[in-house]
């Protein structure tokens, strides 16, 4: 028996259908019943921890929610997962407990740095995990996701799909980035690997598509998967700079932070998962971005 926390996220309904369709026995397991842990019978084998607090683009969120969220749920449903019978746990930490800003390409090697409260919170879980004594025949993986996108997706991808579908011309066409991104159908690829499998090692994995891509290749992306040619504008940086801070002021749809979300570089390399598993991933980054894209076009 495999349980879940946070099976209601985006990432668990996704995970919960893949896994059903191999014909796992799933339980999703609520954080928010203060007896959840009377849940953890005999039966279980595996701890799939999602739940967790995300990362607040509106910068709204009380500092406190994100360490109760992601650093104290964590300690609590790991000490559980020592004292129960499973073999098995998986926690979704992110990129961001590694670093915000990323220079060259980011791998399990860098030293952590990370500046937000969501990235700070995650990597205390991951150092809670890490510093506790691993009784022999169990075995614990952190995954640090990228940026994770498929059918369900909300966030800076919707906004360049919107933009396109309205026929506006991308207007940051002068910016050339490159940036790493996660299926969701990868993404459960390599939990599923995890679960099937008892050669891999435990650890810290970065998980991310194969090849990285720029904003500019996902405008045409998106404008492909519209039967669109793409529309941009390659106005001057500066210009650019410029209106992004009056955004700031006038709290628009263009403001600094959404700027360098939509034009920073950010690589994360998937070496060490890719050789533990010793197979290639089975979406490639343009094919899961079609589906992604499909998914808008159908709401």
């Amino acid at each position: 028996m495999i349980f879940i926390t946070g099976a209601t996220g985006f990432v668990g309904p996704h995970l919960l259908k893949h896994l059903n369709a191999q014909s796992y026995l799933i339980k999703g397991i609520n954080l928010r019943n203060p007896n959840w842990y009377s849940e953890l019978d005999a039966d279980v084998s595996t701890i799939i921890h999602l739940a967790g607090k995300a990362h607040d683009l509106k910068k709204v969120s009380n500092p406190h929610d994100y360490y109760e969220a992601n650093f104290e749920l964590t300690k609590q449903v790991f000490d559980s997962f020592l004292l129960s019978d499973a073999s098995v746990f998986i926690f979704m930490s992110s990129v961001k407990a590694t670093a915000d800003e990323v220079k060259d390409i980011l791998t399990e090697e860098n030293s952590p740095n990370p500046k937000t409260h969501y990235g700070i919170s995650k990597f205390q879980a991951e150092s809670y995990i890490l510093n506790q004594q691993l009784p022999e025949g169990k075995r614990v993986y952190i995954l640090r996701p990228c940026m994770i996108h498929g059918p369900g997706n909300q966030g800076n991808l919707n906004l360049l799909y919107t933009i396109v579908k309205k026929g506006f011309p991308w207007p940051l066409a002068a910016f050339e980035n490159q940036r790493s991104f996660l299926s969701i159908d990868n993404l459960c690829f390599v939990i599923q690997e995890l679960l099937n499998r008892n050669d891999i090692p435990s650890g810290i994995y970065n998980v991310a598509d194969d090849k990285p891509l720029s904003t500019n290749e996902l405008i045409g992306l998106i404008s492909k998967s519209q039967n669109k040619l793409p529309k941009t504008l390659a106005i001057p940086k500066k210009l650019i700079f410029l209106l992004a801070k009056i955004g700031d002021i006038l709290h628009l749809p263009l403001n600094s932070e959404r700027l360098q979300k939509l034009t920073e570089s950010y690589l994360v390399s998937n070496d060490k998962i890719v050789k533990a598993i010793g197979k290639p991933f089975p979406i490639s980054a343009e094919e899961g971005f079609k589906k992604t894209f499909q998914s808008f076009h159908n709401q």
